[in-house]
């Protein structure tokens, strides 16, 4: 039964750390605006810059730890770096929850979003069978001889790590995000009819003027009872709203489209009915000027022959992106949107939408923009 057991923590907690980092490693990019949460959190942003190569860099160590666990080489160090790992990832959990923080933890990516103490739920099932591999760990038995196990080990960390320079190069493998091929962001932003919105009841602190007494109550017992009519009972502090039911939420809801005045024009922009290119750069300071001339010169010759319209999405001060453009010569018209819907859009700064009728045609990291010939051919000169 012994010899049962450290195989079943064995073979889930493997596979566990495996899907977990390939998961992340899929979206590395994704996984450093988690870590920069993480950073500001703990007051350490002059980490910043290392999150992309941080984010690697754990979600190949997953795999690595994963895949050396369940061939059973080098068994004690795996123990020892499978029990360090968890507790580092237990302790950001039970933070996150614990101080309602960063509200999504990115355990496994996009692809299952977990609340932070469904996450730190998790994480204490892994501890409590990590813990039993790192008490058995002389009892876990390889599954070739040490110098073929060491083979695959080293192999298991060169896939990983060149799956990550390809996913952080040239996009993730598979979108889990809403603004993936084929979605149509206005469909993504409504809610259907009949559908009900998050239920929310605001909890008040109340206290006696006369008698000092203290007593809490939900808004609708304060409005049913007639408290609020009441002048002895004052409200102490601030109501606390909370979530008593979640309800339908669209898989867009943060993403409206402006012009540099702060008029709305998300309707008119992606209802187009025809192609229009979309360029996403959400921090000009960051963007890579290369990609961005290389798209502009595309951008000049669909405007030429096909009259096509382009659009600059951008975070940056209205100021800041008329300046860049003018310097920069760019013929796309600039409208404004909030960084993290633009992250989402496509992992690349810059990178570009092909959108007809608000739906995701294509998109395309700088890294593999397509040349004008091809796409003219795939699109273009086919019927709309």
């Amino acid at each position: 039964m012994k010899n049962g057991l450290i195989w079943f923590c064995r073979i889930a907690v493997g596979l566990l750390f495996i899907f977990s980092g390939l998961i992340k490693i899929n979206d590395p990019l994704g996984f450093s605006y988690k870590l920069e949460e993480y950073f500001e959190v703990f007051h350490i942003t002059f980490l910043n810059n290392t999150a992309v190569g941080l984010a690697v860099i754990l979600c190949s160590l997953e795999i690595i730890l994963g895949f050396g666990l369940l061939i059973g080489v080098r068994a004690k160090q795996i123990a020892w770096g499978l029990l360090l790992l968890i507790i580092f990832f237990a302790f950001l959990t039970f933070y996150s929850a614990a101080f309602k923080v960063v509200q999504t933890c990115g355990c496994f990516g996009d692809a299952i979003p977990l609340t932070p103490w469904q996450s730190f739920t998790k994480d204490l099932v892994l501890l409590l069978l990590i813990i039993v591999l790192f008490v058995n760990k002389e009892q876990i038995k390889p599954l070739f001889k040490p110098k073929a196990g060491d083979n695959w080990l080293i192999g298991s960390a060169i896939v990983a790590f060149l799956l990550g320079f390809y996913t952080y190069n040239f996009s993730p493998v598979m979108d889990f995000l809403p603004y993936k091929i084929g979605a149509n962001i206005l469909d993504e932003m409504k809610t259907p009819p009949g559908a009900q919105p998050d239920q929310y009841q605001i909890d008040y602190k109340l206290k006696n003027k006369k008698t000092g007494e203290t007593k809490d109550m939900t808004d609708k017992e304060y409005l049913a009872t007639n408290t609020w009519k009441d002048a002895n009972w004052e409200i102490v502090g601030t109501p606390e709203s909370k979530l008593v039911k979640k309800g339908f939420t669209p898989k867009i809801v943060d993403l409206v489209i402006q012009d540099a005045q702060g008029n709305n024009y998300t309707q008119e922009v992606l209802g187009n009915p025809f192609y229009n290119l979309v360029i996403v750069a959400y921090d000009l300071n960051k963007t890579n000027e290369d990609a961005l001339a290389r798209m502009n010169a595309l951008a000049v010759t669909l405007v030429q022959n096909y009259n096509t319209r382009t659009i600059l999405l951008t975070s940056a001060p209205p100021r800041l992106a008329e300046a860049y453009a003018k310097q920069h010569h760019l013929v796309a018209e600039i409208y404004y949107a909030d960084g993290v819907p633009l992250k989402s859009m496509v992992r690349s700064n810059p990178g570009v939408l092909l959108l007809k009728k608000g739906t995701i045609i294509n998109k395309w990291h700088y890294h593999s923009l397509p040349k004008y010939d091809d796409l003219v051919k795939q699109y273009f000169q086919q019927p709309q």
